[in-house]
């Protein structure tokens, strides 16, 4: 484990306590032992890590330590720690009983969370448990006096601090983040004291406190804090103490995950404690005067580092255990000099985990979701990219299908002999990759036996079977087992694959370090396909993460948030974050001092938290070394600016040059250097080591492997009989107790001191040996060419949201990106929004017809006009061809389709609800050529977007062209990303493989549509579906559904709706098309592509001249998010499948400014959001309260943001209690919304379900419409002053409404559609409907609890991000 500073003073041990085993690792003088066991064991003892001690400690002392003596810490010197205890806690839903504190109107802000459905294709909805038991609101409220999209840029200045004694009389002071805040009311110290007193005497001990505003104005958490302490709270978390960062959401679950578990933890460190001697940790080394000697003890964080036992929190807890592993793989296998970055891939039992390290230091997240709890934190970027050895095989639709569900430990695998499922581990096993004679005999009832070969043969022989029952495709055993590896690897490359091009990085320049159960059977394919080269495998691979822990560094993270804008010429703003950098260092200092640390010994990594005025990507810029300087930055290590500029190219290919950067927050993380780790690196061995063949005399057996193509002989090595500077080439096994190593044909091994590396040779890529006769569709090759068809609109996806500037598509994911044919037809899209679905196949094959035989290759076309497969105006799309290598052929399109904020027409953020004519709704372009032969016409989108649109009456262009501008860059590129991804795939397996598979994606999707609607036929008897369902106006939308079960087809008819109308609900067609696409794959319920053969069973009739049929300039705003719901409502209902759900958006967008025709044009802003509502109950479910339903998902803006970045204030954002509909199973509740402008601003609301309630089914109850209101000022009116100014010939003057006695408030009724002017201090109210409920009321409820596979998995930065996207 390499040496000490300080001189040796015992025994070193190092724990990783995992789900399933423990492993220890000790060290004295110099000799490493290792223990592995199980976690769990209560015949042989209480507690593992103890035990793991007790093991160690009587090897080194040579003496049996009788199990129960308490060990004496005088001969350890340090025992280091991860633990699942956090992580376990939070699974299992078992940590303490908490009440969550919170501003009053923000109680239920952790049930409505960001308001986006995880799943977007589950009608039944579910959203994580929230982890308090109580909730108290406070009667206190901040707010920031100045906003982020003010035109003119004002702030204000304040003197007074907060946290100051003067602080408590002053109305605005300045926060922590240096920007003023108002305080608007202060809150009651005594009615505090009475209802926490009452929480107090319910029986909950520990509190969770997260305050608006808190993490810049503390005063009143503090406050909260304090009397909390004063009735005897045992723990209390403050969000401001914990993570002082923006974002209200996160801040509270953070707060309520560290109330939850900080009590958990504390319980087992103390039960851990008592089982030694002497004290543990600093505390107990500092206190052992007379007694026996303290040991040091520190466990390991999230974060990557080290904290004293005391300190050692929930919140920080969580990644415990696999942090050890990515501290271990950096600093064993990442060389300073050559600075190779290093893929993390640690693959066991029951998840994969990757993840990446790289110039010379931890890649952190600030938030992550684990169990389903967001955490604010910093937290190493580790992503579950799939199940482990225990994903379950299925042969489904006609596809070969691995995980997400797992066999877990208990059943296991099939051949744990306890009857479990087939798995990964399985086919491994029957293919001769995994040695039963390496692995300990503890199977079957007695736990005695080892593995069972014949159990996995009879599962795959199983799958076999249905694939040849269902497909009529002979496939041998061989073939099965190794097909499902084949996809098994595809399922984990696509994860890792888009992690690394996320921020990036190009795989294929990385090297590939395995560690974990799993991982060396995978790693040569794994790396393979993502390019890599070279694979590491440490000597203690299997325990690498305990190993890690030994070689892991102390840590103290600091942060303070800011708000400065980097001024490279004012010097006093450099020297204000410079002041604040030095003050956090000397605390950090300070704590690192009191473990034990010299000066010497504590380095310091420099952070600002920066991003771009107007967007929110902030970056985390590390502090530039001397050598980055001198070599960047003319020397100067405090140019952060530059740093920045140069970062957000990297990552996100562009920078805004014309923008300020904004500091966000102030960090440091101090490092206290324990030990050193003095083995050589991979590349000093490589270059000294002496290379000699392997003796064949040295092999342990031989066994039949399968690789592709066949079963080979393959000798079986121990890794114990090979000595340093082996090689040994492919096919081979290698194996030790713990783990086995598959080197390929094609690969060789070297075994080092420390490491075994793996060199992959360079193969011929293109696979493509089809002939030119009848092609058979091979279930494995569908398998994978669905997934990399969706692994490329996914990139596309990324490419989009990391290079666009607009909050709506960066973090809205108002867009959607998609591959086409060469006719046209989707071939797979990833659609954050299921409006898009089936609309943009149409919008394609229009603009193919119009430019055929006069597309160039770089040619990029626009469109957004209703009549060409558009939706609604704002929503661009931009299509680009795919050539073959001639250039004379189109293969393929490349498209995405993005909404943007504002396009110009009669109301800001481009959605009015008075709209009558299109033009009212902004520029709509019906076929532009926006790219010529790779040549950005910017003129011509200046032209389109802000001048045409300000020719028609009362319109005026887009008021933030510069937007539109970067956000249609971003789009051409994500494009470009999507036909150079193709360009690859075809060189990979050739154009006749990839248009083959192309075809057979669609035909299989068109083959489970038609299953459907056989089930479906069935069900009903065969007698016609239908139903009548209506828009508030009283138009009707009508349908009927005849099915013929022999075909597999289906027509819907639109006959009976009612006709276009002079106003903006008119749906283009293509929208009818997204919502029968999205309905059909709801009630498949399972996992299919969705492309162009979704539709080929389904005839569409929509009657001309119909409101679903309009006309070429019929106005159409409202189509798209208010009439695709109602045709999603009426489908649902006449197929029975759930009651409705709140059938709108629920559309807001207020703003000033613009360019209107006639008048001087005004800078200004717009924006636009959608609210959440009610979910309709089902058979087996329950309806959801609070959450965007059917065919939109967006997140909605955080308070705390929403406030900073515009001038409002949000009174309340709650759940509508009692709106969903009663019933067996009750409809969910719609939300409040309660926001007053602290400007004069125009107001715009375009909402449905005002009238019309959403039907309940099967007996259950409607639920309630919804309802705007318009809180005003108005004047009072007295007949006195009336007559009075009458006699006197008095004119009416306009009076400020704070000042007149003479006002009253009014609450006014603004109808489902309307805009009106708001003054200052007025409210808008939105209350949107519930969801209806599901039969009648009183009968026994019979809701489905379903577990979800994926609910265990770390999401890091990536999971954050699919979170958002389509589960497809």
């Amino acid at each position: 484990m390499g040496s000490s500073q300080q001189k040796d003073r015992g025994v070193r041990i190092a724990i990783d306590r995992g789900g399933t085993f423990t492993d220890c690792v000790g060290n004295y003088n110099g000799e490493d032992i290792v223990i592995k066991l199980l976690s769990v064991d209560p015949a042989n003892y209480d507690d593992a890590p103890l035990e793991g001690i007790r093991r160690i400690m009587s090897h080194f002392l040579k003496k049996e330590i009788p199990r129960g003596q308490p060990l004496d810490t005088a001969k350890i010197d340090s025992i280091r720690m991860g633990t699942t205890v956090a992580t376990n806690a939070l699974l299992e839903r078992k940590g303490e009983k908490i009440a969550m504190v919170v501003t009053k109107g923000f109680k239920d802000c952790l049930v409505i969370g960001n308001q986006s459905r995880p799943k977007i294709f589950d009608l039944a909805i579910r959203k994580p448990e929230v982890l308090y038991s109580a909730v108290v609101e406070v009667d206190e409220r901040v707010t920031l006096e100045d906003y982020a999209e003010d035109p003119e840029r004002h702030l204000t200045k304040v003197d007074v601090k907060a946290g100051t004694a003067e602080a408590k009389d002053a109305n605005l002071v300045m926060g922590l983040s240096g920007e003023a805040v108002r305080i608007l009311q202060r809150p009651e110290k005594e009615t505090i004291r009475s209802k926490l007193q009452e929480i107090y005497d319910s029986g909950i001990r520990s509190i969770a406190v997260c305050l608006m505003h808190a993490y810049t104005f503390p005063d009143h958490e503090a406050l909260v804090g304090e009397v909390a302490r004063e009735i005897g709270f045992t723990h209390i978390s403050l969000s401001h103490e914990l993570m002082p960062m923006i974002k209200l959401v996160s801040r509270a679950t953070s707060v309520c995950a560290d109330a939850y578990l900080t009590p958990a933890i504390k319980k087992y460190i103390s039960g851990f404690q008592k089982g030694f001697a002497g004290g543990l940790g600093t505390k107990g080394v500092k206190e052992s005067g007379g007694g026996a000697k303290g040991a040091r003890c520190e466990f390991m964080q999230s974060d990557g580092g080290l904290v004293d036992v005391d300190k050692f929190t929930g919140l920080k807890a969580i990644l415990s255990g696999p942090a050890g592993g990515v501290v271990g793989y950096a600093i064993t296998s990442y060389d300073e000099n050559t600075k190779i970055p290093v893929i993390g891939f640690d693959m066991g039992g029951t998840s994969t985990d990757v993840s990446r390290y790289g110039e010379g230091r931890y890649d952190h997240t600030f938030e992550t979701t684990t169990a389903g709890v967001t955490i604010q934190s910093p937290q190493l970027d580790i992503n579950t990219v799939a199940a482990g050895g225990g994903s379950m095989l299925f042969f489904r639709n006609g596809l070969f299908v691995v995980g997400p569900e797992s066999a877990s430990a208990h059943p296991g695998p099939a051949c744990y002999r306890k009857g479990g499922p087939a798995t990964v581990t399985d086919a491994n096993l029957f293919l001769g990759r995994l040695l039963p004679e390496f692995f300990p005999k503890i199977f079957g009832k007695n736990e005695d036996e080892g593995l069972d070969p014949e159990a996995s043969r009879i599962k795959i022989q199983e799958l076999a079977d249905q694939i040849k029952a269902e497909t009529g495709k002979e496939m041998d055993l061989d073939e099965v087992a190794y097909g499902f590896l084949t996809v098994a690897n595809e399922t984990m490359t696509r994860p890792i694959r888009s992690i690394t091009e996320a921020k990036g990085h190009d795989t294929s320049k990385h090297r590939l370090a395995t560690f974990g159960g799993a991982g060396g059977q995978h790693a040569v394919a794994i790396a393979e396909s993502l390019g890599i080269k070279q694979i590491l495998i440490h000597r203690y691979s299997s325990v690498l993460s305990a190993y890690g822990m030994a070689l892991a560094d102390v840590v103290d993270e600091r942060q303070e948030p800011d708000s400065s804008v980097w001024k490279a010429d004012d010097q006093s703003v450099i020297q204000g974050l410079k002041d604040k950098m030095e003050a956090l260092k000397e605390k950090s200092r300070q704590a690192l001092r009191d473990q034990g640390f010299e000066d010497d010994q504590i380095v310091f990594e420099e952070y600002l938290n920066m991003r771009y005025r107007g967007t929110e990507s902030a970056l985390m810029i590390i502090k530039p070394t001397a050598e980055d300087a001198e070599k960047h930055y003319n020397g100067n290590d405090w140019d952060f600016a530059s740093a920045f500029v140069r970062h957000h190219r990297y990552e996100f290919g562009f920078t805004l040059e014309e923008r300020d950067i904004v500091v966000d927050d102030v960090r440091v993380r101090g490092i206290g250097k324990s030990f050193r780790y003095e083995e050589k690196s991979v590349d000093e061995q490589l270059k000294t080591v002496q290379k000699k063949d392997v003796d064949i005399q040295n092999k342990h057996s031989e066994a039949k492997v399968y690789f592709e193509g066949g079963r080979y002989d393959t000798p079986i090595y121990k890794l114990s009989d090979l000595s340093v500077g082996t090689v040994i080439k492919g096919p081979a096994m290698l194996a030790d107790g713990t783990q086995t190593i598959v080197v390929t044909p094609k690969s060789t091994a070297l075994v080092l001191e420390t490491h075994v590396v793996v060199d992959i040779e360079e193969t011929d890529k293109n696979k493509d040996a089809q002939g030119d006769g009848e092609r058979e569709v091979d279930p494995i090759m569908l398998s994978i060419f669905g997934h990399r068809f969706m692994a490329i609109a996914e990139q596309m996806g990324m490419a989009l949201q990391k290079t666009s500037v607009s909050t709506n598509v960066k973090e809205r994911l108002d867009f959607s990106c998609a591959i086409f044919d060469g006719n046209g037809g989707l071939v797979a899209n990833a659609p954050h929004l299921p409006v898009h679905l089936g609309s943009m196949s149409t919008c394609v094959r229009r603009q193919a017809e119009i430019w055929d035989g006069k597309l160039r290759k770089g040619d990029v076309l626009m469109t957004n006009h209703p009549s060409y497969g558009g939706t609604h105006l704002p929503d661009v799309t931009l299509i680009m061809p795919a050539f073959n290598a001639a250039g004379d052929k189109i293969l393929f399109y490349a498209a995405s389709r993005a909404h943007h904020a504002d396009i110009g027409g009669i109301t800001a953020g481009s959605m009015p609800p008075h709209s009558r004519e299109l033009y009212q709704e902004g520029a709509a372009v019906k076929s532009e050529k926006l790219v010529s032969e790779g040549k950005f016409n910017e003129d011509r989108v200046i032209e389109l977007f802000h001048k045409e649109p300000a020719k028609n009456p009362g319109c005026s262009g887009t008021r933030c062209l510069a937007d539109n501008i970067n956000d249609l860059r971003a789009q051409v590129s994500a494009n470009q990303k999507g036909i150079s991804l193709i360009e690859t795939l075809i060189d990979e397996y050739g154009e006749d493989t990839v248009q083959f598979y192309m075809v057979a994606i669609q035909n299989n999707a068109e083959q489970q549509v038609r299953n459907l609607l056989r089930t479906v036929h069935k069900r009903f008897q065969g007698q016609d579906l239908s139903a009548i369902d209506y828009m508030d106006d009283g138009s009707p939308i009508q349908l009927k559904v005849t099915i013929d079960p022999d075909a597999g087809e289906a027509v819907f008819d639109f006959a009976g709706t009612g006709p276009e109308v002079y106003a903006n609900i008119n749906a283009p067609e293509a929208i009818s098309y997204s919502a029968i696409i999205y309905t059909l794959r709801c009630m498949i319920s399972e996992d299919i592509p969705l492309n162009q053969g979704c539709l080929v069973p389904v005839t569409v009739k929509i009657p001309p001249k119909s409101l679903l049929s309009p006309s070429d300039n019929a106005a159409v705003v409202g189509g798209n998010v208010l009439t695709s719901q109602r045709i999603t409502d009426v489908i649902f209902k006449a197929f029975q499948a759930c009651a409705a759900s709140q059938g709108c958006c629920n559309n807001l967008t207020f703003g000033f400014g613009g360019n209107v025709a006639g008048e001087n044009e005004v800078k200004g802003f717009g924006y636009y959001e959608t609210i959440a509502g009610g979910s309709g109950a089902g058979p087996t479910w329950e309806g959801t309260d609070g959450v965007h339903v059917h065919m939109t998902n967006t997140r909605i803006t955080d308070s705390e943001i929403f406030e900073r970045r515009y001038p409002v204030l949000l009174r309340e954002f709650s759940i509508r209690k009692g709106s969903g509909g009663k019933g067996k199973h009750r409809g969910g509740d719609g939300v409040v919304r309660d926001i007053e402008f602290r400007l004069p601003l125009q107001v715009s609301i375009l909402s449905e379900r005002r009238v019309y309630r959403p039907y309940g089914l099967a007996g259950g109850e409607d639920a309630q419409c919804g309802l705007n209101l318009w809180v005003r000022k108005v004047k009072k009116a007295r007949w006195e002053d009336t007559l009075r100014k009458i006699q006197n010939g008095e004119q009416d003057q306009e009076e400020d409404a704070d000042k007149v006695d003479g006002y009253e408030e009014r609450v006014i009724n603004l109808g489902a559609k309307n805009s009106a002017p708001m003054i200052a201090g007025d409210r808008i109210i939105i209350c949107t409907p519930g969801g209806g409920g599901w039969g009648k009321s009183g009968e026994e409820r019979e809701v489905d609890e379903i577990e979800d596979p994926m609910g265990t998995w770390k999401k890091g930065s990536h999971g954050a991000r699919l979170d958002l996207a389509l589960q497809a």
